[in-house]
């Protein structure tokens, strides 16, 4: 019995990629706390449910429409960072399947809007809502196909970015839009930005057999590291000017000692762009970024909220 929950819960993390929802939570956590009044905890709750909703929902029709293009079908091998989940290929799940999970995750975060938009007394949640997922599933579904016509890295920087943090900040804030949040949304934005980039350079070979065309693909995979480091030195520069206007404390700087890490990651990407294997390394160091850049800034707010209400 215990075997089976484990499998079932291990399929259901590979289905929904449990592991990427770091990079929509801690935005949103970020864009919650930056606001200099106390926080609405309703708000914050409901706001979280549908960030988390609506990123798995993205996950999985993005899957579901990878594998009809037959782009996931390239490589069948499960690399746990890049190409898919791979359970439709493995015959694990169906395409039906991750279809109606993506329709019901969508739902949940609509719901979640809802209630948003009814306490607040505002349509603008809403009509953010259904913007954000729109883009989330026109990333690789008919007609639009941003991935696939060289504007996923956009969609992704906007969403991840500035729409996750101004969002947080207008729902405790009631500000939007505003240049402050814009600001302090743009190193979320290059670093997740990154995260795509590392992995798409693993999915090079598979994304250009299918015309995908990616970033990586444009560039011709070889020259690509140079997309990733030009991205994160943006990421890294956004967060200095961050603190040099006083959107962001001093112990925002903190970020600079991830800088050999980036360095690490951006040289496996150089040397190994076609070899997947090592390539994990490369993509579990970006995400790692992500990750520790978000919580620094975030400990950064938290410290200067104290300050405000001490």
């Amino acid at each position: 019995m215990a075997m089976q929950i484990k499998y079932v819960l291990g399929i259901m993390v590979r289905a929904l990629r449990l592991p990427f929802l770091t990079a929509s939570l801690l935005p949103f956590i970020f864009g919650s706390l930056a606001g200099d009044l106390p926080l609405n905890y309703l708000l914050l709750v409901f706001g979280l449910i549908a960030v988390i909703a609506t990123h798995l929902s993205s996950n999985l029709i993005n899957d579901y429409f990878d594998s009809k293009s037959r782009t996931d079908w390239q490589d069948r091998r499960f690399y746990g960072f890049f190409g898919g989940s791979k359970l439709i290929q493995e015959g694990i799940l169906t395409e039906s399947q991750y279809f109606i999970a993506a329709c019901i995750c969508a739902i949940l975060g609509l719901i979640c809007v809802l209630l948003i938009s009814v306490y607040l007394k505002s349509l603008l949640p809403l009509f953010i809502w259904v913007v954000v997922i729109i883009l989330g599933w026109q990333y690789t579904a008919l007609p639009l196909k941003f991935a696939y016509r060289g504007l996923g890295e956009a969609v992704l920087f906007l969403l991840f970015g500035p729409v996750l943090v101004m969002g947080a900040y207008f729902l405790q804030t009631g500000i939007f839009p505003d240049m402050k949040s814009l600001f302090i949304s743009l190193p979320f934005g290059f670093f997740t930005l990154g995260i795509l980039i590392s992995n798409e350079v693993a999915d090079y070979l598979d994304d250009k057999n299918s015309k995908k065309y990616t970033w990586v693909v444009l560039i011709k995979g070889k020259l690509a590291y140079l997309i990733y480091f030009f991205i994160i030195i943006l990421g890294f520069l956004s967060i200095l000017l961050g603190v040099y206007f006083k959107h962001l404390t001093l112990f925002a700087l903190l970020v600079l000692f991830l800088i050999p890490e980036s360095i690490r990651a951006g040289t496996i990407l150089k040397s190994s762009y076609l070899d997947k294997s090592r390539l994990c390394g490369s993509s579990k160091m970006v995400i790692g970024l992500q990750a520790k850049m978000s919580l620094v800034l975030i400990i950064s707010i938290l410290i200067n909220r104290l300050d405000c209400f001490r």
